[in-house]
């Protein structure tokens, strides 16, 4: 069954919500990967500052991963909004030929059945 803009499929919602949570969790777990690889590589860091360094690093990675995904979402629901109004365009057109064509078979019919008299 086809939904209208706005609807959605029944349970759709806590699946997204899963799905975010899930790739952001992932995310999280990429970024404290890479800050740990990242202090390995230095030798003069005490741990405290080995530490401090990681969470600088987790931080900004998140802050720039929070603002890619934003940035992707609102071009996503820029796209969305485009594709529907050529949809609705689209479709009009369509309706338009169909009337215009059966308004042309009406005309031909009646046409015929004036002639035929």
């Amino acid at each position: 069954m086809t939904k209208l803009p706005g609807q959605e499929a029944e349970g759709t919602g806590l699946g997204d919500q899963v799905e975010g949570y899930l790739l952001w969790q992932a995310t999280i777990a990429v970024a404290e990967q890479r800050a740990h690889e990242f202090v390995e590589r230095m030798e003069w860091p005490t741990t405290a500052q080995r530490e401090e360094i990681e969470q600088l690093y987790v931080s900004d990675s998140l802050r720039r991963a929070r603002q890619d995904l934003e940035r992707i979402a609102a071009r996503c629901r820029s796209l969305r909004g485009e594709y529907e109004e050529r949809y609705r365009v689209l479709r009009l057109r369509c309706v338009g030929y169909a009337l215009g064509a059966a308004a042309a078979a009406t005309s031909a019919a009646a046409a015929a059945l004036v002639l035929s008299r």
